[in-house]
């Protein structure tokens, strides 16, 4: 007689145990997805363009970023939790709802992904289209190897942005603009 095992789902609670017991990873409808550590220069890219988002966010007054690891909650039963290098939530996304002590249940309206050197590209554009199929209406990736960045629409529109070109909000974040390269480390720096 044959015995099948069927393996267990785990839950965006089961997710934010491991993660307070050191194991870093996203949850795809039930199944564990181990993240590795970027390294350096996604590091510095995160960091320069949170910077950059935050000081606009505030200043405006539109609503909030997280970045890292704080996870969303995309699907439930199975559920799905992933987490976006760095999310801006709208203030009408988040409404007077504070922040959770778990998972965001709030989709965002923006969603920064930097490719790191593991990541297929096809994988990081699979990922894009997700974020917009759960409503996000604006996905940057962020290609530090090309020092591009493209800009995903739910449209379908892929607008791809060198290094030398400007990054704006469109209509998620108006009137923020910067320089791309100045999200970028000298190539020398970091490698």
């Amino acid at each position: 007689m044959m015995t099948t095992t069927v393996a267990k789902l785990l839950t965006a609670d089961d997710l934010l145990r491991l993660h307070s017991e050191g194991v870093h990873a996203e949850l795809i409808r039930g199944v564990l997805q181990e993240t590795m550590p970027p390294g350096e220069r996604h590091g510095i890219i995160m960091a320069e363009l949170t910077a950059l988002l935050v000081m606009f966010v505030k200043q405006h007054l539109i609503g909030r970023i997280t970045t890292g690891d704080a996870g969303v909650w995309v699907e439930h039963d199975p559920d799905t939790v992933r987490a976006p290098d760095i999310a801006f939530f709208s203030t009408e996304r988040i409404a007077t709802r504070p922040p959770r002590p778990g998972y965001s249940v709030a989709i965002p309206d923006l969603v920064v992904e930097i490719v790191s050197p593991h990541d297929r590209s096809n994988v990081v554009y699979d990922k894009a289209r997700m974020w917009l199929s759960h409503g996000v209406r604006l996905v940057w990736v962020v290609n530090p190897q090309t020092r591009t960045l493209d800009v995903h629409r739910s449209d379908a529109r892929v607008e791809v942005i060198s290094s030398d070109g400007v990054l704006d909000g469109a209509d998620v974040l108006p009137g923020f603009s910067c320089p791309l390269a100045d999200i970028f480390p000298p190539a020398d720096e970091t490698g």
